[in-house]
Order: C-alpha cells, then sequence, then structure tokens
C-alpha cells in the first residue's frame, strides 16, 4: 500500500473513530420513566441507528450525580425545577423545555375500590400506604400536596411508606408489601398481563402540574448524537408513545 493511501485510511480509520464516540448518548431518566424509556430506546434506534444508554433513577439523585460531573448528555426529569437548576448552575446549553405531563394515580394490587379513597386509605383495612420521597421525587411531592389539600395527610401519616424513587413504590405496590400507593399511570401500562392492579387516576386539578422537564448537558455540546436524541423526544412520533403510557401533553 502506498503511503497516501496508508495515510488516507489512517485519517478514514479516526474519523470513524471519533464519529462512533460521539454517538454514545447518556441520557439520565426519571425513576417514572423506568418502563417508557425502553419503548422510546428501541424506536429511536429504529429511526436514527442511534443507541441511548439510559441511567434510571430519581431525579433529584440524577441532578446530584450530574452536579458531580457525571458524564450525562441529556437529563428528562420528572419536573421542571430540577433542570431548571442545573441551567442555573451552568450545567445545561439550553434552557428547559416540557416533554410531558405526568399523571398521578392512586394504586393497589388488591381490589379495595377507590369509589371514595380518602375513606378507603383511612380505614383499618388500609395499613400501609407507599409514596416516593417528595423531597426528591415530584411524584410523592404531588401525592403529598394531595393529601394536605384533601386534609388526611396528618390521620394517615402513620402508615406512609416512602420509598426513594417512584420505582420502588412501583414494587411496594406490585409486591404487596404495601396496601396502596400513589404513582403514575405508567405503571399500569408496563405491568400488562403481569400483574392484575386496581387503580384510579387522580383529578390532575387537584395537585400541581406535574410538567416534566428535559435539558441537554454541557457534556453533550460537542455530540450531536445528543441533540438528535433531544429533538426526537420533543417530536410526534415520541409524544404518541408518552400518551400511550398515561402522559399527557400540554
Amino acid at each position: 500500500m502506498n503511503k497516501k493511501l496508508l495515510v488516507f485510511f489512517t485519517l478514514i480509520s479516526i474519523l470513524l473513530h471519533h464519529t462512533l464516540f460521539a454517538q454514545n448518548i447518556r441520557v439520565a431518566a426519571a425513576a417514572n420513566l423506568q418502563s417508557v424509556i425502553e419503548v422510546l430506546q428501541k424506536d429511536f434506534k429504529q429511526r436514527t441507528g442511534l443507541v441511548i444508554e439510559p441511567i434510571v433513577a430519581s431525579s433529584g439523585k440524577l441532578v446530584a450525580q450530574i452536579s458531580n460531573g457525571a458524564p450525562f448528555d441529556v437529563f428528562l426529569s420528572a419536573d421542571m425545577s430540577f433542570p431548571e437548576t442545573l441551567f442555573t448552575k451552568g450545567f445545561a446549553v439550553k434552557k428547559p423545555v416540557a416533554y410531558a405531563a405526568g399523571s398521578l394515580i392512586i394504586c393497589s394490587s388488591q381490589n379495595i375500590g377507590f369509589n371514595n379513597w380518602e375513606r378507603v386509605l383511612m380505614s383499618p383495612r388500609v395499613k400501609k400506604i407507599a409514596i416516593a420521597n417528595p423531597a426528591i421525587a415530584p411524584y410523592g411531592k404531588a401525592a403529598t400536596e394531595l393529601l394536605q389539600g384533601k386534609g388526611i395527610l396528618d390521620d394517615i401519616q402513620s402508615k406512609i411508606v416512602y420509598g426513594e424513587s417512584i420505582s420502588q413504590v412501583n414494587t411496594y405496590i406490585t409486591t404487596g408489601v404495601v396496601d396502596v400507593g400513589f404513582t403514575t399511570q405508567a405503571l399500569v401500562k408496563e405491568a400488562g398481563n403481569k400483574s392484575a392492579l386496581y387503580y384510579q387516576i387522580v383529578d390532575h386539578r387537584q395537585y400541581q402540574p406535574i410538567l416534566q422537564g428535559m435539558v441537554l448537558l454541557k457534556h453533550a455540546a460537542d455530540n450531536p448524537a445528543a441533540e438528535k436524541f433531544y429533538r426526537y423526544i420533543l417530536s410526534a412520533a415520541a409524544k404518541k408513545i408518552f400518551i400511550n403510557y398515561g402522559y399527557r401533553m400540554q
């Protein structure tokens, strides 16, 4: 092989290496997205050929990791305040945008009846109620706000079992560790035929909207693939998937 061809193929190899490296997309996803992110991941790959690496945890925990230098490219939060904090502190390259609104449900593996769920929660038959930690989990914050508004939070405080994230709450519900829990509507879709779940959607006017925000992080500044995923989440295709999992569009 002559020298010019060797140089040419060396340059091509280097360019391919950098392209492939740049296409590694690390997505920090709120715990309530645990099931839907898998569907989004598959659809995005089919449309673009690009692969994302989702890291799922409570929004508050992910913010702490990002603030400590975790190399994430995109952050999908369960609220707007966490991504706004990251943007204000200089960790994001764009202002946060809302990609969906969450729906809170009251859910159980038992058919305990939810026609008057406030009374059911205060009855002796319900001994444990799961709520995500409101300090770091937006769905837990919404549930706490709902119960305060109903005037029953103090009455049932001794029954509440706090989960570190909505994923832990979901585990408590589906395994019967608790009698009832407040979670995302996406759980019902995720469980499918694997678990018999009984639930009622809570009127979204009874708590502050769970607007879920997204930011493109500084780590993605030189990663065009991350930008593609960011745009994909705002696309009609992604919105259709979110709606199928119980999320609302504002």
